[in-house]
């Protein structure tokens, strides 16, 4: 079948004005390129070798938000497409919050492991980020907490959580310590 293309952000999470991360599109592909647009304007990538174009995003303005979307190309047949990565930048104002991780560092496959974002803000709601993953999870300030019942091999990796308030004005804190979990 066709390839399929990835797409991330590295590091991930929400970019304060003037912060920094980098697009990162992957390909298991053989010789061919990428193009990366945002908002149908085609941005310039940084072509590596093994499938993989990167665009940085260096003193990160308001204008660096928007949909990001990568195609893959041989000649100029577009052969695949990546999701669209949706960029924010918005202004950090919350205390950076405190990852950790139960039982440790270190786990067996299919034991249960327990994240633990703490933020001494109130009534926040915070997201678990794993570098290499578009998606995201949300835990409840509430329980402060993300528990995965079943861990498999990929879920191997580099995690961290950001908060954000419940209300109307949404604020960002900034983006925790970074913690690598390794499945065995």
């Amino acid at each position: 079948g066709a390839p399929t293309v990835s797409i991330f952000q590295k590091p991930p999470g929400v970019i304060p004005p003037g912060g920094s991360t980098t697009i990162c599109c992957i390909c298991q592909c053989s010789n061919g390129r990428f193009m990366m647009y945002k908002g149908g304007h085609r941005v310039p990538t940084l072509q590596q070798s093994g499938g993989r174009a990167e665009f940085s995003i260096s003193n990160a303005t308001y204008e660096d938000r928007g949909s990001y979307i990568c195609h893959y190309l041989e000649g100029d047949t577009v052969l695949a497409r990546s999701p669209g990565l949706e960029v924010f930048v918005e202004e950090l104002r919350l205390p950076r919050p405190d990852l950790s991780v139960l039982p440790g560092h270190e786990v067996a496959a299919g034991a249960e492991v327990m994240f633990r974002c703490t933020t001494t803000q109130p009534s926040t709601s915070c997201f678990l980020y794993l570098e290499g993953q578009i998606h995201t999870q949300q835990f409840l300030r509430e329980q402060g907490k993300y528990s995965f019942s079943l861990v498999q091999k990929g879920e191997s990796g580099r995690y961290s959580c950001q908060c954000f308030t419940l209300n109307a004005s949404r604020e960002w804190s900034a983006v925790s310590n970074t913690l690598d979990l390794v499945v065995r």
